[in-house]
């Protein structure tokens, strides 16, 4: 990762919140928290409910798979926290399968309120987040995605909380790494949605900067099942492009979920998808459908194919969430594993501070929290539209070792310097 370690033991539970010391292995409050001077009324008791609007099954099944195991580690380690902290307080949690299906979330949040349940973690894409915004305005419930980066989402006061920049920021990376690698002319294959819209235009105005040139491309329905007659025009495409640049100028770049599977099986039956780069995003980095089928994962080795996902900052936390991660699904955890494991922290110490389960309330102090923590994913400032502040972007790449594919961080996307940073050993990809 980029940024230099933090100790998780000198941080305790890597909280920055006034008013924490260190436990035994866990943060233990010696005080109340303090937010902008105001000490939170230690009155709320019993259990606190918390939904989650995970994809445990769908287009971002793996993902979501990584996420429930991130949440259910925090929760575990809250519960201990406020075991100390908070006698008789615990956090429960609702967990309900949205499928990566907008309507399905809907139904899934419906349910939620109907129980009671006011603050709601995920879902995980932009597309399920658009669909919940307004009945979640309209109800006084507060959405805090760990992954949606759409860039029409970016929406100050609304109730909906992101605990990773928009798209606005990858873009530039992207572009970044195309660039720097030749590529002065590349096709698009994107989901058509807010995601896949998004992500799409800001990459190519970021190119476009640079001084490189991006094909219309293709945008696909998201729900298809076959893409065929896209990847036919795809193929076309890239060969025009080819005669125009040359092979070592051009590049695919797809904008996916895990249907990416399919679009690179079905790449793979024509040579001239063979001949150039390909570059992903956050929606296939880590991918564990990707990782098992040999087919894509092979042809993901004959391009270089490259993705970029926002980089969480090393620490001990961060290697723990990890760890115990990996033992449960057995690849290595995305980055909104992080990111989830810290908004349900967050979103349990503002809801003490406030003192009541009341989610116009907490939204009130929720930016101050999390500005004053630090967890698995790093500091987790977020800006006006309540989304968090734009950093680094790790580079992952698929690779083989004694006949296995395994997905390794093969280099960073420095922000502040516009550069790429290869780690050693991996400058084939540049």
């Amino acid at each position: 990762m980029s940024q230099p370690k933090q100790s998780w033991l000198a941080k305790g539970i890597a909280l920055l919140i006034v008013g924490l010391v260190i436990g035994a292995g866990v943060g233990v409050l010696a005080g109340p928290i303090l937010v902008g001077g105001q000490v939170g009324a230690p009155t709320i008791t019993g259990p606190i409910t918390i939904g989650a609007l995970l994809s445990l099954t769908g287009d971002l099944r793996s993902f979501g798979e990584n996420e429930r195991a991130g949440l259910e580690l925090a929760q575990s380690d809250i519960n201990a926290w406020l075991a100390a902290a908070r006698p008789g307080v615990t956090v429960e949690l609702a967990i309900e399968d949205t499928a990566t299906q907008p309507d399905q979330a809907l139904q899934k949040l419906q349910s939620l309120a109907a129980k009671g349940i006011k603050f709601a973690i995920g879902p995980l894409s932009s597309r399920e987040v658009r669909n919940l915004k307004t009945y979640a305005d309209q109800n006084n419930i507060l959405i805090i995605s760990q992954s949606s980066t759409a860039v029409d989402l970016a929406v100050g006061g609304d109730n909906v909380f992101r605990f990773i920049p928009d798209d606005r920021a990858q873009g530039p990376a992207l572009a970044r790494l195309m660039w720097d690698a030749g590529i002065r002319l590349y096709v698009p294959i994107w989901r058509g949605d807010t995601y896949g819209d998004g992500l799409k235009g800001a990459t190519e105005d970021a190119f476009k900067k640079l001084g490189g040139e991006v094909d219309p491309g293709i945008r696909y329905n998201p729900d298809a099942k076959e893409f065929g007659t896209e990847v036919a025009t795809l193929a076309t495409k890239t060969q025009d492009a080819i005669s125009a640049r040359g092979a070592k100028a051009v590049a695919v770049h797809l904008i996916a979920f895990e249907e990416a599977v399919t679009i690179l099986t079905d790449a793979t039956k024509r040579d001239v998808l063979k001949q150039v780069r390909w570059y992903g995003s956050d929606g296939t980095a880590g991918s564990g459908a990707l990782q098992t089928d040999p087919v894509s994962a092979e042809f993901s080795l004959t391009t270089k194919f490259l993705n970029t996902i926002f980089a969480p900052t090393a620490s001990e936390i961060f290697s723990r969430v990890r760890e115990h991660v990996k033992s449960q699904v057995g690849r290595e955890p995305d980055t909104y594993t992080y990111t989830i494991y810290d908004i349900l922290w967050v979103t349990t110490l503002a809801i003490l501070n406030v003192g009541k389960y009341d989610p116009m309330a907490v939204k009130q102090v929720f930016p101050v929290v999390a500005e004053r923590y630090y967890g698995a994913s790093g500091r987790t400032v977020l800006n006006e539209a309540g989304d968090r502040v734009g950093g680094d972007y790790d580079i992952w790449a698929l690779e083989k070792t004694d006949g296995a594919f395994e997905w390794k961080i093969v280099g960073t996307y420095i922000a502040s310097t516009d550069k790429v940073s290869w780690k050693t050993g991996f400058e084939k990809y540049t």
